[in-house]
């Protein structure tokens, strides 16, 4: 096998499939599951009678809009909403409907990596919601929060919806919420959201449909490097499989070769062997405590200001105050 100083990587796609692959335990970063096909497939799981994570958003959003809304202008005549991973937006619309029809002056400044879903973002909200101002902000999170200019006299209020932020390991999560912490003044407020642990069964059925919408979601990765890398993987020799430990919390994807075989990968000239019932390490979605919140907001230098939860207590969004 080569050594990982000949080969000239043309972008971090190719680099991080390489090192994934050539790495023992194997792992590949789940950011890239998502593609026009892997999007469309994503909007299949979170429509899922068993993926209850959109739903219990949903739900918090539509009943306390007025709360939230009302401690978004708490002490303050304007603010700039921030949304890390905006997507397309479709939770975060419910703020921004109720938002728009109280007149509340506020920019919204949605942040992905993906220009297309940030035209896309743009072009619903100038059609649903024509007097909001949208200032479109292309990038990964921390170099895109570091190109938003706030005028002093508004306060930062930074979204990060979804839950994505259990897909980092704790010591991961405190590194993120620390340098979100660095970008706050003291009077910005930072809501995100926190899948909580529940009946381990209720977390695997949501990662784990007998339908197989979310086994084809992961082994979307390895059309996608077939596609892009002119590889030769058969799907149909990898299983997807879910793991959940209700003690630490922790739900694991991996994609499992269900036979000895070898893989190639033309276009970074590289051989990959695989073990009967060796695995890939996908995904990571945590689940969190009161307790596990609590140690990520002080280690984060950052204090818990308030929560809101859904009915079935499965989900809950708090809003973080820099210490």
């Amino acid at each position: 096998m080569q050594e990982n100083t000949t080969i000239i990587f043309t972008n971090a796609f190719e680099e991080d499939i390489y090192n994934g692959l050539t790495d023992y335990p194997k792992h590949l970063s789940s950011k890239y599951f998502y593609d026009t096909k892997g999007d469309r497939l994503f909007q299949e799981i979170m429509a899922m009678p068993e993926y209850y994570l959109t739903d219990s958003e949903y739900d918090i959003l539509s009943k306390y809009k007025e709360q939230i809304s009302s401690l978004f202008q708490k002490n303050s005549q304007s603010f700039n909403l921030i949304e890390l991973g905006a997507g397309d937006g479709k939770k975060t619309k419910i703020l921004l409907e109720h938002l728009s029809n109280s007149n509340v002056d506020f920019v919204y400044q949605p942040i992905d990596i993906s220009q297309n879903a940030l035209d896309q973002l743009g072009s619903s909200i100038k059609e649903e919601f024509p007097k909001i101002k949208v200032n479109k902000v292309q990038g990964t999170y921390f170099n895109a929060l570091k190109k938003i200019e706030v005028p002093s006299t508004s306060r930062k209020i930074i979204l990060f919806l979804g839950s994505n932020i259990g897909n980092m390991e704790h010591k991961e999560a405190i590194k993120f919420l620390s340098s979100i912490t660095q970008h706050m003044n003291s009077d910005d407020l930072l809501f995100v959201g926190f899948d909580l642990k529940k009946n381990p069964q209720t977390i695997l059925d949501a990662y784990n449909d007998q339908t197989g919408i979310t086994a084809a979601f992961n082994k979307n990765i390895l059309t996608r490097i077939n596609t892009s890398l002119n590889a030769n993987f058969n799907l149909d020799t990898f299983k997807h499989w879910e793991t959940y430990n209700p003690e630490t919390g922790t739900a694991k994807s991996y994609l499992v070769s269900t036979i000895a075989q070898e893989v190639l990968i033309e276009k970074l000239e590289l051989k990959i062997n695989f073990d009967a019932w060796e695995t890939i390490h996908t995904e990571i979605s945590q689940k969190y405590d009161e307790r596990t919140v609590q140690m990520l907001a002080k280690n984060a230098g950052m204090t818990i200001e308030t929560e809101f939860s859904d009915q079935k207590n499965y989900y809950k969004n708090y809003i973080f105050k820099k210490k």
